[in-house]
């Protein structure tokens, strides 16, 4: 699958690109990949009600649980042991 980048110019304040330079700075990636995440993120949004972010996705299937796991039921049990 080959991907098409196309180049973008936006016109924005400058506080607000250097606020978000650093921000991708400190994440590692690049400002145009985080402006590509975040506009993938609005557009899954409007599309999806029950959107889940990248991050919940890339975790997703890191954990197996059985076939019958009780989730209300940990938590539960969770609590009780909590608030003894």
């Amino acid at each position: 699958m080959k991907i098409m980048e196309t180049k973008l110019t936006l016109k924005l304040d400058k506080e607000v690109i250097n606020q978000a330079k650093q921000y991708a700075e400190s994440k590692k990636i690049s400002l145009s990949k985080l402006i590509e995440s975040y506009l993938l993120l609005l557009t899954k949004e409007s599309k999806n009600k029950e959107y889940i972010s990248p991050l919940v996705e890339s975790l997703s299937g890191v954990i197996e649980l059985p076939e019958n796991y009780d989730d209300k039921a940990e938590y539960r049990d969770y609590l009780s042991e909590k608030y003894k």
